[in-house]
């Protein structure tokens, strides 16, 4: 998107002045989405009777047909008095337009605006082979135009299934376990996502679909009930999710399959076009999803350490990056004892084993937080939205599981009701209260020692 500056200019009754405008002009609230405004011409367009009737409505439900807020949402790069333009396809109202974005602060409140020009002549009743190669290149623009491989997944998915009129576009990716997960999903507003339930699908659910795959077909399912007697395996999983028609191709890589993504519920006229459009895009999302693969191996390799697998120093920059403010925030700050000694009697090996019972230690008693390795002796674990009455039964399960496994450790810990203090000043004080932990521990151990 082009940044253009535009002077400065008096909000107060703003909306009024954009009434009568041919253009498309909607204002929406950037952090909840919720629409606060369309003018005449944009309710004309969307079916609203009134302003009324936008009350409680997401921009994202009503503009774009979506179930969640769009993948190409640019609400973080707008700034008050800029204005982001752009020319985009959009696949709901079928319209080419010139958009307009920017951010308008009135009565202490922030605004996000939007003007479109309908630039008119990409306008289709019906979708012909000419439609078809418009929406396959302005879906491969949009998705390349993202800044990585899941937003440009995410962005294809959304736009098709907003184009395809259709209810649900998705990605399935075969496991090691012989399952398949559903990795990538896009629901129209209104549709129930179903991702989180279709993980670990057996083989047994999609083993006549691969036989269709093997001979290079996709799959399409015009009216379920006419399957239930031939797969009934498949109609048990469909039915549940309403699924009364689909569309799914292949995904394959080096001569093999390694998946498939398919649409629910497309418009029955559409459905020998987005056969075309799914054999077209396969070794593009192939493509997206290797590129994928490689920027996570690269971030593991950049971000987590190699010996225990969990976060480094490098990723605890980036974690603390992302805290909001308003959680609450524990920090346990962990040193590892005898590690020097270990080494120097029992060699690097045993002084690695004994790290990776450190970090196992802190891995069961704080599943779920994150936690790293910020030196070659030194842990964190980092816990936001947890109270403090709960950090210390954990800190407390965490000295029992280290007498367990013989992984001594030194502790320091830290609690806020929330997140608004310099992190490096809480990780400092923290890492002041290890050291006196520290400290405590080795001359119990000399006055035991002395005793001996």
């Amino acid at each position: 998107m082009e940044e253009i500056i535009v002077p400065g200019q008096q909000v107060s009754k703003l909306w009024d002045f954009y009434e009568e405008l041919n253009e498309i002009v909607y204002v929406a609230d950037p952090d909840s989405h919720e629409l606060v405004y369309m003018n005449r011409r944009a309710r004309e367009i969307y079916g609203i009777k009134n302003q009324e009737d936008l009350k409680g409505r997401k921009c994202y439900e009503l503009l774009s047909g979506s179930s969640a807020p769009c993948a190409v949402c640019n609400c973080d790069k707008m700034r008050p008095g800029f204005f982001l333009e752009e020319v985009r396809y959009d696949p709901v109202i079928k319209k080419k337009l010139a958009l307009k974005d920017t951010l308008i602060e009135e009565g202490g409140r922030r605004y996000r605006f939007e003007l479109a020009v309908d630039l008119g002549a990409w306008e289709q009743q019906n979708i012909g082979y000419e439609a078809n190669e418009v929406m396959v290149n302005e879906a491969l623009r949009l998705s390349l135009a993202a800044h990585t491989p899941d937003q440009s997944i995410a962005v294809l998915l959304e736009y098709l299934g907003q184009a395809l009129t259709s209810e649900r576009f998705y990605i399935f990716e075969e496991t090691d376990r012989n399952t398949f997960d559903n990795t990538y999903e896009w629901c129209a507003s209104g549709v129930v996502p179903q991702k989180e339930n279709l993980q670990n699908v057996p083989f047994e659910v999609v083993s006549l679909w691969y036989r269709e795959f093997a001979r290079g077909e996709n799959v399409i399912i015009k009216d379920l009930e006419q399957v239930k007697d031939v797969d009934r395996v498949v109609y048990d999983c469909l039915k549940p999710q309403n699924i009364q028609s689909l569309v799914v191709s292949p995904l394959v890589s080096e001569g093999k399959i390694i998946g498939f993504y398919g649409v629910d519920n497309p418009p029955r006229r559409f459905l020998a076009h987005i056969t075309t459009m799914l054999q077209i895009l396969g070794h593009f999302i192939v493509a997206l999803l290797h590129r994928r693969n490689h920027v996570r191996r690269l971030e593991e390799l950049c971000f987590l350490d190699q010996l225990t697998g969990i976060g480094n120093r490098h990723a605890v920059h980036d974690y603390v990056n992302r805290i909001k403010p308003e959680e609450s925030i524990g920090i346990v700050y962990c040193d590892v004892m005898g590690l020097k000694k270990e080494n120097d009697t029992e060699g690097h090996l045993a002084g690695d084993k004994l790290l990776l019972r450190a970090s196992e230690c802190l891995r069961k008693i704080f599943e779920g937080y994150a936690l790293f390795r910020v030196g070659g002796d030194e842990f964190l674990a980092v816990c936001t939205g947890m109270a403090e009455e709960e950090l210390s039964k954990r800190v407390e399960a965490l000295k029992c599981r280290m007498r367990e496994k013989n992984a001594p450790m030194a502790i320091g810990c830290v609690w806020r009701a929330d997140a608004a203090e310099s992190i490096d000043r809480l990780l400092t004080l923290a890492d002041d209260r290890m050291y006196e932990d520290k400290r405590v521990l080795y001359a119990t151990e000399f006055r035991e020692m002395a005793r001996d």
